[in-house]
């Protein structure tokens, strides 16, 4: 038997990361991520090395039914390392393993709302060719060809989602023609960070199959049309037993430097996409409130209402990286938590 895994690492291209893959044949089956065999690649190819020294090491981390190729086939995501076997300067996955271990037992789980823009050719699916469509209103969660493109594509992005175990909980048309949501999780930090990387990856590739692209650009189209973010869902044991614990994670995200130290990770064209309009908060100052889609991060109603749940950050771009998110969030809010003796 032969296997096909497709190795997927994230590359060192700045200021937003792209996903590369390439294909390992396998002799069998591999039943543990940690029985598949360690590879490499040319560094110097991905901006993560010279070409004087350009081996980096992949290691496989995470891995899940293919479900394009099918059969036993495999998609393997991997950290980059250093011929050491030390992290890569660019691998972020290290670096929240580490803060996700140290506040393990306040048992953080994340759901992440990823938002992203189809594009054929130059235009959003759906923008006539010299002009715009009709202004925003009718897209979000539409339906009709008239409001809708780019159905085929999402479900069947969803069907290999599903395919691959993914824990996709959702998806919806967006606010602008061409722009879609799914939805990853509640998982825990890690996991849903890897499983998010993975989903992007797929969707990528169901879109290549229809020759359109997806893009996860903030602002896809200037103007009056909603950028695309990825709205991080986030409680810890505590938030959801108690609304002391909400208020504390919201406080300790707004105090000092935070709020500029969370937002200049967010993803690149933060500010084009923050600008306060478009229900979104400006980019430099920090509120939080109850169902309010045009604060930093909003309490939903239905948590006030009984008293425990999650808070959602509203900041993080389409474009973030899930693993800096994900280890910021936790290392805030659940530093803070801990201080407060709410955990």
């Amino acid at each position: 038997m032969t296997i096909k895994a497709e190795y997927i690492w994230i590359d060192g291209t700045e200021p937003t990361a792209k996903l590369r893959s390439k294909t390992r044949i396998l002799t069998a089956a591999v039943a543990d991520v940690a029985e598949l065999p360690i590879w490499g690649f040319d560094g110097s190819s991905t901006n993560q090395a010279e070409g004087h020294s350009s081996d980096c090491v992949l290691k496989p981390v995470y891995s899940c039914p293919d479900p394009i190729r099918g059969g036993e086939h495999v998609l393997v995501l991997c950290e980059v390392l250093n011929t050491d076997m030390t992290p890569h300067s660019t691998n972020t996955r290290a670096q929240l393993a580490e803060v996700a271990e140290k506040y393990a037992a306040q048992e953080p789980i994340f759901g992440i709302e990823q938002e992203y823009t189809f594009f054929k050719g130059h235009r959003p699916l759906g923008f006539p060719e010299g002009g715009f469509p009709a202004p925003q209103g009718g897209y979000y969660c539409g339906v009709g060809a008239d409001e809708i493109h780019g159905r085929d594509i999402v479900e069947a992005h969803l069907d290999h989602c599903l395919a691959a175990g993914l824990g996709i909980s959702g998806i919806n048309a967006e606010v602008m023609p061409g722009q879609w949501e799914f939805q990853v999780g509640p998982l825990d930090p890690v996991t849903v960070a890897d499983q998010l990387w993975i989903a992007r990856w797929l969707l990528y590739r169901t879109a290549e199959d229809f020759e359109v692209s997806a893009t996860l650009h903030p602002k896809p189209v200037k103007g009056d049309w909603n950028g695309a973010g990825a709205h991080t869902n986030f409680s810890t044991k505590a938030m959801r037993e108690g609304y002391d614990a909400i208020i504390t994670a919201c406080e300790a995200l707004g105090e000092g430097s935070k709020p500029l130290d969370h937002v200049k990770n967010y993803g690149a064209g933060v500010d084009e996409r923050l600008t306060g309009l478009h229900e979104t908060a400006p980019w430099d100052q920090y509120s939080y409130g109850v169902s309010d889609r045009g604060a930093s991060v909003r309490i939903p109603w239905q948590v006030e209402k009984d008293g425990k749940g999650y808070i959602e950050d509203r900041r993080p771009n389409a474009n973030v990286d899930p693993y800096v998110v994900t280890r910021l969030l936790v290392d805030t809010c659940c530093e803070a938590l801990e201080k407060a003796g709410q955990v």
